[in-house]
């Protein structure tokens, strides 16, 4: 499981590596031919903007995987050990019901864009819109593989990917 755990992790952040270097390059190329000839690559604006929602939803998992999204913790630092474990199962569970509700409403949505097409590109924006179903699966995924030690309270690692030496 951890090797999986760690391929899953590894192929997500690369993919956004790769999306975060075609947006700069597009819209540094973008802005560099704008300013040195005065012509302007018309889709340029259009594919970044769709290369950083896909980013947005490929790493909202991760970012949950280390605690990146914002939390309220007054009623959770009040409780004790046992209590602070149900609260956080319970809120997993929230957190679950809420992923597959938005990866279904994404899903939906996606399903109907598909017959539009972006101006610039005219690609259908059912491509852009899959973005939404596909991020929503990767953080349930992510939230999965993290549960337990979310649930115990345990500590997690900045990466949160096992390493070979670790027990488990």
């Amino acid at each position: 499981m951890h090797t999986f755990e760690r391929i899953f992790v590894a192929i997500n952040k690369w993919v956004l590596v790769l999306l975060l270097a075609a947006m700069s390059s597009i819209v540094f190329a973008n802005v560099s031919l704008r300013y040195l000839s005065n012509f302007s690559i018309t889709w340029a604006e259009e594919v970044a903007r769709y290369l950083m929602i896909w980013m947005t939803f490929l790493g909202a998992g991760l970012s949950l995987r280390i605690g990146g999204h914002v939390a309220i913790t007054n009623l959770h630092d009040f409780l004790g050990t046992r209590p602070q474990r149900l609260l956080r199962a319970f809120i997993g569970l929230l957190l679950i019901c809420f992923f597959v509700a938005m990866m279904w409403i994404g899903y939906e949505y996606m399903n109907r864009m598909g017959r539009q097409l972006t101006p610039a590109t005219r690609i259908p924006f059912s491509y852009i819109y899959a973005a939404m179903p596909i991020g929503f699966a990767l953080m349930i995924a992510h939230f999965l593989l993290i549960a337990r030690s979310y649930i115990l309270g345990e500590d997690l690692p900045t990466d949160n990917v096992p390493t070979e030496g670790a027990a488990g």
